[in-house]
């Protein structure tokens, strides 16, 4: 698979923003917001418990907990991700965004804008205008509401509260109150993944932001309840594309 991400110099430092390209199909679970327009190639993909499509020039927004799963691709990919700073979460907290917006949208309007401006290297003042008017436009998006059946909120749960422990399927399917047979296929038609992989997305998730606040790859394996290394760095390049520390030496 060809996957590179390249980052775009911009003149406002709360912005992170990157070109991404890829060739293949991708299944991943989304750590933060972003806003990412496509620039080439036409996507089918599969979040929030329904199929959206992509073209050039339309807006996908994407927050924390997202699972997104390639479902076909027309030619390879290009995006450019705008990732916003950690301190907007609290702003869309319960707020379910609409996923994938036409070229033409007029709700997208603010977010092409921001989008058009980075690629001309605009001064910081007008980002941080067009900035203010795109998370103002996040706030009026709210939709796509795909609320999680009680079970499936349940084993969520105690997956999240015992992401680094060790447990069985009966296990979470007590505490979901569901058989596991009926919670399997629950779990995977609302939430995009399985138990299994969905856990897998959430230990790399953390082994990141643990890497990236400086402990050491070979510390991260039981803090994030993986066996050894070797299958933290088996996990982490089939997730990431590179291991622990290449990772933490492209940062």
């Amino acid at each position: 698979m060809r996957a590179g991400i390249e980052l775009v110099p911009v003149s406002l430092p709360e912005l992170v923003v990157a070109r991404m390209e890829r060739d293949q199909d991708y299944v991943g679970l989304k750590a933060v917001y972003t806003i990412g327009r496509i620039e080439r190639g036409r996507s089918e993909f599969w979040t929030r418990g329904r199929a959206w499509r992509g073209a050039p020039g339309s807006i996908v927004l994407q927050q924390p907990g997202d699972v997104h799963r390639d479902i076909a691709r027309d030619g390879p990919m290009t995006y450019q991700l705008i990732r916003l700073p950690d301190d907007v979460e609290p702003l869309f907290r319960g707020v379910r965004l609409h996923s994938c917006l036409d070229a033409d949208d007029p709700r997208g309007a603010a977010f092409q804008r921001l989008h058009d401006a980075v690629l001309r290297r605009a001064d910081r003042l007008t980002l941080e205008c067009l900035y203010t008017e795109a998370i103002a436009a996040l706030g009026g998006i709210g939709g796509s509401r795909s609320e999680h059946t009680r079970p499936v909120r349940r084993a969520l749960e105690m997956i999240h509260d015992r992401l680094a422990e060790a447990w069985t399927l009966d296990e979470l399917a007590r505490h979901a109150g569901l058989d596991k047979f009926h919670l399997c296929r629950a779990f995977r038609s609302q939430v995009g993944l399985p138990p299994h992989a969905y856990r897998t997305q959430l230990r790399i998730r953390e082994a990141k932001a643990l890497l990236s606040a400086g402990v050491r790859p070979r510390d991260i394996a039981p803090r994030v309840g993986l066996y050894d290394q070797s299958q933290l760095n088996r996990h982490f390049r089939r997730i990431v594309g590179m291991t622990p520390g290449e990772f933490v030496r492209a940062r």
